[in-house]
C-alpha cells in the first residue's frame, strides 16, 4: 500500500436487498466528501451515505455485490486531506519517526500504528518490538519536524499462572 494513501474507512457487512452496506468510517467529515475513494487494488468507489453508517456505493445494487465488498478498506490520496493545524497531525504522519527513551536510548522506529477500538497504539521496530499506546504518558513529546517521539514505555507485567497451574 503506498503511503500516499490514507485510510477512511472500511465495508462492513451487507445490509437488505439493494446494496447497502454498514461503514465503520475513520475520518470526522462526512466520507462522500472524500468521494472517490479506491481500495488496495485501486478500484474506485463513489458512495452515498444512507444514514448514520449505512452507505449506497454507485454500481452496487444487489445483495451479493455487496457481500463481494464486505471487510475492503477504502483510501483517500493525502494531498486530498486538508493541512492539520500548527500543534495537531495525522496519526499516519508517525509512522517512520524515530523512538528514543527521555534519556536519549534508542527504542527503533515507529512500524506502524493500529487501533483496535481500546485507543491507538504504536508498534515500535525495536529490537525487541515494542507496542506502546499512544498516550501522553507513554509518549509525552512527538516532533513530527524533528522526525522523532519520546517514549515513556510503561512498566512491563508479568503475568503469573493461578496457584496450582504448572507454568508452560
Amino acid at each position: 500500500m503506498p503511503s500516499s494513501l490514507i485510510l477512511m474507512g472500511e465495508l462492513g457487512r451487507a445490509h437488505g436487498v439493494r446494496g447497502l452496506l454498514r461503514l465503520k468510517a475513520h475520518c470526522e467529515a462526512p466520507i462522500d466528501s472524500y468521494n472517490p475513494l479506491r481500495d488496495e487494488r485501486g478500484r474506485v468507489f463513489v458512495l452515498h451515505p444512507r444514514g448514520a453508517d449505512l452507505v449506497a456505493i454507485e454500481g452496487v445494487a444487489d445483495r451479493n455485490a455487496a457481500e463481494a465488498l464486505t471487510g475492503t478498506k477504502l483510501y483517500v490520496e493525502r494531498d486530498r486531506l486538508p493541512e492539520p493545524d500548527p500543534d495537531e497531525f495525522y496519526l499516519t504522519d508517525l509512522v517512520g519517526l524515530a523512538a528514543f527513551t527521555a534519556e536519549g536510548k534508542a527504542l527503533g522506529q515507529v512500524r506502524a500504528v493500529e487501533d483496535y477500538g481500546a485507543g491507538p497504539f504504536l508498534t515500535l521496530s525495536g529490537p525487541p518490538e515494542r507496542l506502546v499506546p499512544f498516550t501522553m504518558a507513554a509518549v509525552p513529546v512527538v516532533d513530527i519536524q524533528g522526525g522523532r517521539i519520546t517514549v515513556e514505555p510503561p512498566a512491563e507485567i508479568e503475568v503469573k499462572p493461578p496457584e496450582g497451574e504448572a507454568e508452560e
